[in-house]
């Protein structure tokens, strides 16, 4: 009986010792598994903190490579627009040599030269009588050359003008008129002076046979933005596409683009900031100048550029008028 009883409490021992051991592992693993939830639950956030820096580093990123791209772009757009303006100006200031070479034919007009042969009075006021070297008002006369020479009177401005060497006389109502322009000078062409300049000088001067191209070369003349280009001779001339509209052989350096007729062109106009070209005869050429150099000069009288009397000035005016009205009629100097 005692060896029963005893295997039943070693039994009994042995239970309670399993028991005992199976909760202490129980409440190890549970132990465990708190602290790798607890872990985990830190690791998620880092990875969390982690996620958020690597994006915002991605959109940095792109960010930072868009710009620079944009930079880039614009840095060799601005090149672009640097270079095509350099050629433009080029190209402009090649194509101003004609009009350059017109206008120092216009400025030499403009000097009053003096020489010991033939000294201008107007500058050496010494030479002048006591009783006209002091200050005058109104206008200048000239002495006439024959005491047969009665000076004629403009009735309108009371000033007396007198015939020069060559026998030219000035016309009263024409003088008159523009005396009022020199008042206050405008290049308004409602005003007389210039009415009638337009109306028998200006207007059939830039006449030409295509009327459509002809009005715009007048509207680029009055504006002052029309160029005229020399052609080199050693490359045939291209026009582009938008040139070719005034006609099947408008863009021909042997046809002319103002007249329509076969002639050697040997200069081309460009209107304005446009990039089409006009090749136009050495006739339609001469033409358009003469205009250019009469408006260059009134606008230097407008500006106040010109310093002399009225008399000079209206002479200088009356030869411009004679040069449209030669180069209407077809005469031009050979080049």
């Amino acid at each position: 009986e005692e060896g029963p009883a005893a295997a039943q409490l070693d039994v009994l021992r042995l239970r309670s010792s399993s028991m005992e051991i199976r909760e202490k592992g129980s409440e190890f693993l549970k132990d465990e598994l708190h602290k790798a939830q607890k872990e985990l639950k830190l690791k998620d956030e880092e990875c969390e903190r982690l996620s958020k820096v690597r994006e915002q580093l991605e959109r940095e990123l792109e960010e930072l490579t868009a710009s620079l791209f944009e930079e880039a772009h614009k840095m060799v757009r601005e090149a672009n627009m640097k270079q095509a303006a350099s050629e433009k100006q080029l190209k402009e200031a090649r194509g101003k040599i004609d009009m350059l070479q017109a206008e120092v034919t216009a400025l030499k007009t403009l000097v009053l030269t003096s020489t010991p042969a033939s000294p201008n009075r107007e500058l050496h006021p010494q030479l002048l009588s006591p009783s006209k070297a002091g200050p005058r008002k109104g206008h200048l006369r000239h002495k006439s050359t024959s005491s047969t020479l009665c000076p004629a009177v403009c009735p309108t401005a009371g000033h007396t003008l007198t015939p020069d060497k060559e026998g030219k006389e000035v016309d009263t109502t024409l003088f008159a008129e523009f005396q009022a322009w020199r008042e206050s000078p405008t290049l308004d062409k409602t005003c007389p002076f210039l009415e009638r300049v337009y109306r028998e000088d200006v207007g059939p001067c830039l006449d030409f046979t295509m009327q459509e191209l002809s009005a715009l070369v007048r509207a680029a003349v009055e504006d002052n933005t029309l160029t005229i280009e020399p052609v080199a001779a050693q490359t045939p001339p291209t026009v582009k596409v938008a040139a070719v509209e005034w006609g099947s052989e408008c863009g021909s350096t042997k046809t002319c683009a103002l007249s329509g007729l076969a002639r050697a062109c040997r200069h081309r106009i460009r209107l304005g900031d446009s990039e089409s070209h006009y090749y136009i005869s050495p006739s339609s050429r001469a033409r358009i100048t003469a205009v250019c150099n009469f408006f260059t000069y009134i606008r230097y009288i407008q500006q106040g550029l010109v310093r002399q009397e009225a008399e000079p000035m209206f002479w200088e005016i009356t030869r411009l008028r004679k040069e449209m009205s030669l180069a209407k009629l077809g005469f031009f100097p050979q080049e």
